[in-house]
């Protein structure tokens, strides 16, 4: 069995810790199945067991529910004892935190057993799993990430309810999107500054920023990645520096998926294309449409993704979002250059041919997202899959199937699937279904606003 622990990160630590007498902390830490960063802060002399000898924290702790809270149907707590796992750092190693004070850095790790074998509950293990399962057909994903979140106030309402914050140029609060307005980037201006400056010293590769249709709402994308899993360990990142950059600037970033019921809600668009060992597109050919491959990917992405629907809204106010004409797709459709379809092509040919895959909600897992994207791409190459025809026109008026399946149906979905349950492994499949009937079965038993507003003193 190969060693996790790696001695080029081991060496990347020591190197940095010298480097950065004035470090006083340093934060380890994985991302549970709800892409929830959960870990240890250690005094930073006494850092550098996490590369030499691991971090060991309870294998449970992966399967958590959204609010911390054991699962016990899951078979990892009493069942085996809560025993622990090994934890490896994670390349780049060691990284800066500009926005925490003392100054602190952090590196991001992955669960393995106990015996340094992979831990199959582990998303980030899962999508190793499904990256190298695709290298055995030549195929070697290239992936970029889109998040969109909200900038807040860090104030609330009477009633708790989030706010938008105030404009920084007329003192008002901001009401409106003004989509791709120039006028709102400048308002933000520092905020934009530290953002860009804190992933600068992460090695993050922050590209474009714009504002989207939602008042304070943004849209932020990474540069795309050879390696399908080091795209997801940059979303976990980015969205850690957001949340504490603007923490910094007394604001509240939020991935909620639909923070607002009567505005745009927050997505998680990830763009992919394959190549072959050759460094060749695998999804190129036959002019501007795509290749047989191609085709075939988009149609594996298209029959599994009503089992794939729970990982791409996981939560209760992910299944807001999908609403007609809302810029979120609500149907099983592709088509060349639609926004409207669920899985958009790109006018980009030949080399930069790939799809965009626009269903997953900002409050996803990027790693179970895209271990879902390459397993229904996966279930489409295998099989030779012929997909529907593309969709011209308005997506949200075909009569494709409805991706709008509802937070249960859609677990009982996947729980039940032919292809992506079996795919996952049982481990995952039992560890993360036990967490999401915890979690409705936790919902279900609160009362809403709404219901007090509307029943309380009707009857």
């Amino acid at each position: 069995m190969a060693d996790p622990l790696s001695s080029k990160l081991a060496d990347q630590a020591r190197a940095f810790l010298k480097a950065s007498p004035e470090v006083k902390f340093v934060d380890a830490f994985l991302a549970d199945l709800n892409g929830v960063i959960r870990g240890k802060r250690l005094p930073a002399k006494g850092s550098m067991k996490l590369f030499e000898s691991g971090l060991r924290l309870p294998r449970s702790l992966i399967g958590v529910d959204v609010w911390g809270t054991d699962v016990f149907d899951n078979g990892l707590v009493v069942d085996t004892g809560d025993g622990d796992g090994l934890c490896v750092a994670l390349d780049p190693g060691l990284l800066p935190t500009p926005w925490v004070s003392p100054p602190t850095a952090q590196t991001l790790m992955m669960m393995c057993e106990a015996d340094g074998s992979p831990f199959l509950a582990d998303p980030r293990q899962l999508l190793a799993q499904l990256q190298q399962r695709l290298a055995g057909h030549d195929l070697h994903p290239v992936a970029a990430v889109e998040l969109e979140f909200y900038l807040l106030s860090g104030k609330a309402d009477e009633n708790g309810r989030p706010l938008t914050p105030n404009s920084k140029f007329s003192g008002r609060r901001v009401v409106d999107g003004r989509v791709y307005a120039m006028s709102e980037i400048d308002a933000y201006s520092d905020f934009f500054t530290d953002l860009y400056a804190a992933c600068d010293a992460q090695g993050l590769p922050l590209d474009t920023a714009v504002i989207e249709a939602g008042p304070s709402q943004f849209e932020v994308n990474l540069k795309h990645q050879a390696d399908v899993l080091r795209a997801a360990d940059q979303a976990i990142l980015l969205k850690r520096a957001i949340k504490g950059v603007a923490a910094r600037h007394g604001l509240l970033a939020s991935f909620m998926a639909k923070p607002f019921g009567d505005l745009p809600g927050n997505g998680m668009h990830v763009h992919m294309s394959m190549l072959t060992k050759n460094g060749i597109n695998a999804f190129d050919g036959d002019g501007d449409k795509g290749g047989a491959l191609f085709k075939q990917a988009i149609a594996g992405l298209i029959a599994t993704s009503a089992e794939a629907m729970i990982f791409f809204a996981p939560h209760l106010n992910s299944w807001r979002r999908f609403q007609e004409g809302s810029h979120a797709p609500t149907r099983a459709t592709w088509g060349y250059e639609n926004r409207t379809a669920a899985i958009r092509v790109p006018g980009d040919t030949g080399a930069n041919r790939r799809f965009e895959h626009r269903i997953s909600g900002a409050d996803a897992n990027p790693h179970l997202v895209l271990a879902a994207i390459l397993g229904g791409v996966l279930h489409g190459v295998e099989n030779k899959l012929t997909p529907p025809p593309a969709l011209e026109g308005n997506a949200y008026k075909s009569d494709a199937p409805k991706l709008s399946l509802g937070w249960r149906a859609a677990l009982e979905t996947f729980a039940n699937g032919p292809v992506l349950a079996p795919m996952f492994g049982p481990l995952m499949t039992r560890v993360f279904t036990a967490c999401k009937r915890q979690e409705m079965a936790t919902a279900e038993k609160r009362v809403t606003d709404f219901e007090y507003d509307s029943y309380l003193q009707t009857f």
